[in-house]
């Protein structure tokens, strides 16, 4: 039997941030993240001792599905050493899966698994983005909080590969004019607003 560490699953949403943003579609949100961003709204700012886990057998999580198209993030989904067997069984379904990551720790995956790399690299200098994934990434998301954030990449950024920038939410009413600011700065950049948050929708 295949076991994963589940945070949460929920099905039927929508994708609010980057590239498939509005398209309907079902989470799964594996377990732990070392990289304490002070901002996670996940709960690991902290380390994530207080949020719940679960073993959860990967033909159960495959049975919950109900959309067409399979988000997985975290914390972080490349630490945990079945992900790959989990985008290939979901790949099965004829479904198509995503995954959100910092881009800390590598796995070879498929190819039609899409994949967002969203580097914590500026805040915490112990999880670096490992080389691969800055060809490999089917799209960048960053998260803006103080407006350096993308400078501090700017060497990886390909023009071809779609570019987000995204505001912090919980300071927003700061973020979203610094980051429409520098995506005049980023021509080749697009808002990424966390259209779930405002719809209130997981």
């Amino acid at each position: 039997m295949s076991f994963l560490s589940i945070h949460e699953t929920f099905q039927e949403t929508i994708q609010g941030e980057g590239y498939w943003l509005g398209i309907p579609c079902d989470f799964i949100r594996l377990y732990g993240c070392p990289v304490g961003c002070s901002w996670c709204d996940t709960g690991y700012a902290d380390g994530g001792s207080n949020i719940p886990a679960e073993r959860v057998e990967i033909a159960d999580l495959i049975a919950e599905l109900k959309s067409d198209r399979v988000v997985i993030s975290g914390g972080e989904p490349f630490f945990q050493p079945n992900l790959k067997l989990l985008t290939e069984m979901i790949l099965t379904t004829d479904r198509k899966v995503a995954i959100e990551t910092s881009g800390s720790c590598w796995q070879r995956l498929s190819s039609e698994v899409w994949i967002t790399l969203s580097p914590k690299e500026h805040l915490n200098p112990k999880f670096p983005v490992i080389s691969e994934f800055w060809q490999r990434t089917n799209e960048v998301k960053i998260v803006i909080s103080d407006g350096t954030e993308p400078y501090f990449y700017q060497q990886y950024l390909r023009e071809n590969c779609p570019l987000f920038l995204q505001p912090e939410w919980g300071d927003r009413d700061r973020t979203i004019p610094l980051t429409l600011k520098l995506l005049r700065a980023f021509p080749h950049a697009r808002l990424s607003p966390q259209l779930h948050k405002y719809l209130h929708v997981p």
